[in-house]
């Protein structure tokens, strides 16, 4: 339909125009005939009046009707259970009658295109050259795509043939569909004599010396009321093994062992039902797991001169945090037993003045203990002075500096957040000893004094000592005041004074509790068909997280063949994706440097060539007669296809209609353009010919 947005009574004005204009031009007398004359006229009158109309601003508009014709597809189940488990006689008469099914549908004007768990989107399978091959089944994701292949089309139903059997991907029956879903069930319902095990239930992380369980889930079919024989297993050597019963009347039973772990390390475990007589399959009688072995608590002696304030806030600060176990003594008070092990040692006032408490100091050193000394009146700094904890302190006169803590922008090995300066600001001026401090070689402070409103970079938190034994110094006995000013002003909650007590020790222990590099598999194990996956986290010195971290990894078989990945860990937490490796176990080692230290971590992954779709042999039709029931559909069997084409056509699909409107500004086609140059060079040509411009 060709029309305006104009009265159409300006069209005569346009005809008008250009009956004027070639009148005008050709009203006079000419060198050629008149027909010729008459012809040329034409020509004019006819462009000048279509420029005209296209000052009209006409267009096209173009109606466009399409009909649908009802789409229903075939969603075929091609995994290798279908063909291991299902009487060839029966397979070949369900394939068959899906043939059947689409030739009477095709006849009554269905449009029928066939998908299996293998298609690629948008392109349909054939029925001709159909092969049971694929070792997983996902119905939920099939069923998915279709839905996603088809949105926006007149999709009337899905006609589903599996014996299902869902081995990956979550249960179709969990998922809403928009198509109704009528299942063909194939397969074998008879229950084979099998042991298996279903599930493996533990903790990733064990600390070193303690006892961790590991609980197996068994399943079972044709040997209730016997007993199975569950190992566990380390390599080659069988740590424990259980005798467990199956109770007539269930299909699950359990087994759980008490592993006592051994040192810190990966450590990998294998459990294993040993296979009886008649059991169908033994490739699922073994699951294996994984298990980082840490050290225990950190174990902190809390040590003073005697009684004082701090004693209490540090001992608070440090029990807020599970992962310490904490000892006090006190010379005289609660004194330290002989041959006592620790990992850190806070040391308050110490050492003393009048040789207070040199015997805890004396095991301190002995030891090499890591220690965190706290300067106060008591302390003696002539003997602080001789430890080489990186700070010298030459006192002048007995008044002390009232001080608040200021942290230091350049010190990188812990971060002090904004919320935590706005607090320290906050805090109640606390005594320091006035005199000349000086940092020795390889300290670094981590808080600066700040005199009332002065800053300064006179030291108040210091790190130092060797790599063999770390050491810090806080230079004022009156930090209990920060924290009970801190818990006053924030509910109960000092968070930013336990934070930097607890920051202190674990920089001081450093590697004692935990990795800074934790590479570790997703995954217990890996099938061969799966893309094996890495996770990776990264921590600076004092644990906190780090992200997008340069890792290189080295992936090592059992024939000693390697390859190298490199990657980063970034934010979101996706994992390094190494793709599908044949079966065997793997030994990795990664490297990175954080904060300027070479770190490195290893362990172990299992890829196994388990066929996951010769595990269960029971086909589950009770699955498919809940699907389609939800759906609004039944469940037919491979004899039944006269009903379910009968049924199909009952439901009575209808086509879908619609129409389309489209709108072109005619101005807008180039063509025309090339008309009106056609017409004007014609004219200008026969002009010019006859003797005329």
């Amino acid at each position: 339909m060709l029309t305006t947005q104009y009265s159409p009574w300006l069209i005569l004005l346009c005809l008008l125009v250009g009956a004027g204009y070639a009148a005008l031009q050709y009203s006079a007398k000419t060198p050629w005939s008149k027909q010729l004359n008459y012809g040329l006229a034409t020509l004019r009158f006819v462009v000048v009046s279509f420029l005209c109309y296209l000052l009209l601003a006409p267009y096209i508009k173009t109606t466009t009707t399409r009909t649908e014709q009802p789409t229903v597809v075939l969603a075929v189940d091609n995994s290798q259970s279908v063909e291991l488990f299902t009487p060839k006689a029966v397979l070949s008469q369900a394939i068959s009658g899906l043939a059947g099914l689409a030739e009477t549908l095709r006849a009554k004007g269905f449009t029928v295109e066939t998908r299996t768990l293998s298609s690629r989107p948008n392109r349909p399978a054939r029925l001709d050259s159909l092969r049971f091959g694929v070792p997983t089944t996902d119905l939920d994701r099939a069923l998915t795509d279709t839905r996603d292949a088809y949105d926006g089309r007149n999709l009337a139903s899905v006609v589903l043939l599996s014996d299902g059997l869902v081995n990956q991907g979550r249960s179709p029956v969990y998922s809403d569909y928009n198509f109704p879903i009528y299942s063909v069930a194939v397969g074998d319902t008879v229950p084979k004599r099998d042991l298996r095990l279903t599930g493996l239930t533990y903790n990733r992380v064990a600390f070193s010396g303690n006892k961790f369980p590991l609980e197996a889930e068994l399943g079972f079919e044709g040997y209730a009321g016997g007993t199975a024989t569950v190992e566990l297993r380390e390599g080659t050597r069988v740590l424990d093994r259980a005798r467990v019963a199956l109770p007539t009347g269930r299909r699950r039973a359990k087994a759980t062992f008490q592993v006592t772990a051994p040192a810190p390390g990966k450590r990998r475990y294998e459990v294993r039902v040993v296979p009886q007589p008649g059991e169908f399959t033994p490739l699922n009688n073994a699951r294996t797991a994984f298990i980082e072995i840490v050290k225990g608590k950190l174990r902190v002696l809390l040590a003073g001169a005697a009684p004082h304030p701090d004693l209490k806030a540090l001992r608070a600060a440090i029990l807020a945090n599970d992962n310490f176990d904490l000892t006090l003594a006190l010379p005289g008070v609660a004194p330290l037993k002989a041959g006592a092990d620790f990992d850190v040692a806070i040391l308050h006032q110490l050492p003393a003045q009048g040789g207070l408490g040199n015997d805890i100091l004396a095991q301190v050193k002995a030891r090499r203990t890591p220690a965190f000394y706290i300067i106060g009146a008591q302390s003696d700094l002539p003997a602080y002075n001789q430890l080489g904890a990186g700070l010298t302190i030459q006192a002048r006169g007995a008044q002390p500096d009232d001080v608040t803590p200021l942290p230091n922008p350049g010190f990188a090995r812990f971060a002090t957040d904004e919320e935590a300066a706005r607090r320290y600001g906050q805090y109640p001026p606390a005594p320091v000893p006035f005199g000349d401090l000086r940092l020795g070689p390889g300290a670094e402070a981590a808080l600066w004094q700040q005199v009332g409103r002065v800053a300064t970079q006179k030291p108040l938190l210091v790190f130092g000592g060797s790599a063999e034994r770390r050491q810090a110094t806080l230079l004022t006995d009156g930090s209990w005041q920060w924290r009970l000013s801190e818990a006053v002003a924030h509910d109960d909650r000092p968070e930013v004074y336990d934070r930097l007590i607890i920051r202190t020790l674990q920089l001081l222990t450093q590697n004692a509790n935990k990795k800074r590099l934790d590479v570790y598999p997703t995954q217990e194990r890996f099938g061969t068909q799966d893309d094996v996956t890495l996770g990776a986290e990264t921590y600076n010195a004092v644990f906190e997280r780090l992200y997008n971290q340069k890792i290189d990894l080295t992936l090592t078989d059992e024939k000693k063949q390697t390859r190298r990945f490199n990657f980063a860990n970034p934010e979101d937490g996706s994992p390094l994706r190494l793709g599908p490796l044949p079966a065997g176990l793997y030994r990795y080692q990664a490297r990175a440097t954080l904060g300027g230290q070479a770190q490195q971590d290893a362990g172990e992954l299992l890829v196994q060539s388990q066929p996951l779709e010769a595990l269960e042999s029971r086909a589950d039709h009770n699955l498919l007669a809940q699907l389609s029931r939800r759906s609004g559909a039944r469940l037919y069997y491979p004899t039944q296809f006269d009903k379910l084409a009968q049924d199909i056509l009952q439901a009575n699909y209808k086509p879908v209609i619609t129409a389309e409107e489209d709108v072109k500004d005619l101005i807008n086609l180039k063509w025309i353009f090339f008309v009106i140059l056609a017409f004007l060079t014609v004219e200008w040509a026969v002009r010019k010919y006859s003797g005329s411009l």
